[in-house]
């Protein structure tokens, strides 16, 4: 697994009111908890867990143009995530198990391709909204560079009883594409083993004749 790396953490109490209004942080939620990280799928995931374990919503996310091999600034990474929260304790926690998450979390290898194919069990708030689901659906996330991504959703989705919720649909920010899909917590299962096992596959296909 290709550990993420955290590159920056900063917490605001009381942050100002235009600027939480700005970045979306419902009314009453002043405190925010802020990351960089150098992987923003594992990040988002990471994020959608905070949602699960503190009084805590994921208030804005961002994915940078180019991925952390070109980044801007040493902080910079590939993805920004803010945590918004009633009570700086709440953030606090919520980052806690952003940080916990990510441990655990980071794409795989297929030779040289890189790949993340996670099943969450349970989704969060924020990975909820973000695919169009009641909270606590189980979803597969499947990322990969573009072209390997595309062929490897038909496999998952051929795979397993699962619906298409989201398609990123490539180039994305970081020059990769995948998408979620939703279904019983074992059909999320074989489709990330389906996706993990096209992107293996795909290196090994004759391009000039697949």
């Amino acid at each position: 697994m290709i550990p993420v790396k955290v590159l920056a953490v900063r917490y605001l109490a009381n942050a100002s009111p235009a600027l939480c209004k700005a970045l979306g942080a419902p009314k009453g939620y002043p405190a925010l908890a802020m990351l960089t990280t150098d992987c923003d799928d594992a990040t988002y995931i990471a994020l959608d867990e905070a949602t699960k374990k503190a009084e805590v919503k994921v208030c804005y996310s961002h994915s940078f143009y180019a991925g952390a091999a070109n980044a801007t600034t040493p902080n910079a990474g590939e993805v920004i995530g803010i945590l918004a929260g009633q009570t700086p304790g709440a953030v606090r926690s919520g980052m806690e198990a952003v940080l916990s998450a990510l441990q655990r979390l980071g794409f795989e290898e297929a030779g040289d391709v890189p790949y993340l194919a996670h099943t969450v069990s349970r989704s969060g708030s924020f990975l909820a909204q973000e695919a169009g689901v009641q909270e606590g659906t189980p979803l597969a996330y499947l990322i990969a560079p573009p072209l390997e991504s595309m062929y490897a959703m038909d496999a998952a989705m051929k795979a397993a009883d699962v619906k298409l919720c989201k398609l990123y649909a490539p180039p994305s920010e970081t020059n990769f594409g995948g998408g979620l899909l939703c279904g019983s917590q074992s059909a999320c299962e074989a489709a990330c083993a389906a996706f993990a096992q096209a992107v293996a596959e795909f290196g090994r296909i004759d391009h000039a004749n697949g």
